[in-house]
């Protein structure tokens, strides 16, 4: 009896240690896609933006990753916003980096579920800008030194703040077993500022994972 009990449990554990070799130890992605604002910052923004990801991380075990993710957020200021403050264009920038577990359905079929979320810092960018011309010095052998202007976006004011801030979404993975795969990714990020204000808005991400 003991026999069969040490020969079955060895066999468990075998399993385990096999299947946790099949997961390469390390996890990388990169894409790109829109972002969507959303409450009362979609009031104040562009409804609609775009965002770059890149992240690297260590598989845990084949259901569960950890992962520092860098993401790159750019939205357009409104114009019922810039007619109220007065500046002919704005933009706002966002880049946080996070850190956030990420737990796998299905990992090794052909398409499968991901949950994600965490938190870190995040830094916001804002810049009032207007229209102006730059003037440009080019040099040509025959002509020699010239001069012409360059439309340009002249920033009249900018500011930048640190804050913390958290996300959570989730994801599906298309692609063979443990090889690499593309994916598509929604996450709910906000980023605390001053008081009760805070920043909402949504990464709609499409990208490769390997």
């Amino acid at each position: 009896m003991k026999k069969h009990l040490f020969v079955a449990s060895s066999s468990l554990l075998l399993a385990g240690v096999i299947s946790a070799q099949e997961v390469p130890r390390f996890t990388f992605n990169a894409g790109a896609g829109f972002t969507q604002t959303v409450g009362s910052t979609s009031r104040r923004l562009d409804n609609t933006g775009y965002n770059l990801n890149a992240g690297a991380g260590v598989n845990l075990h084949p259901n569960l990753s950890l992962l520092l993710d860098f993401t790159y957020n750019g939205v357009g200021v409104n114009q019922a916003t810039l007619s109220n403050l007065g500046f002919p264009d704005g933009n706002v920038r966002l880049w946080s980096l996070t850190l956030n577990p990420v737990v796998h359905v299905n990992r090794s079929g052909p398409v499968s579920v991901y949950f994600i979320g965490g938190g870190g810092l995040y830094q916001r960018t804002q810049e009032f800008t207007q229209p102006a011309i730059a003037t440009v010095t080019a040099f040509d052998p025959f002509f020699g030194f010239g001069s012409f202007g360059v439309p340009v976006n002249q920033v009249l004011s900018s500011y930048t703040v640190n804050k913390p801030g958290v996300n959570g979404g989730m994801g599906l993975n298309f692609g063979t077993k443990w090889s690499a795969k593309f994916y598509a990714e929604a996450r709910y990020h906000r980023m605390f500022l001053s008081g009760d204000r805070h920043m909402d808005y949504i990464p709609v991400t499409f990208g490769l994972r390997w």
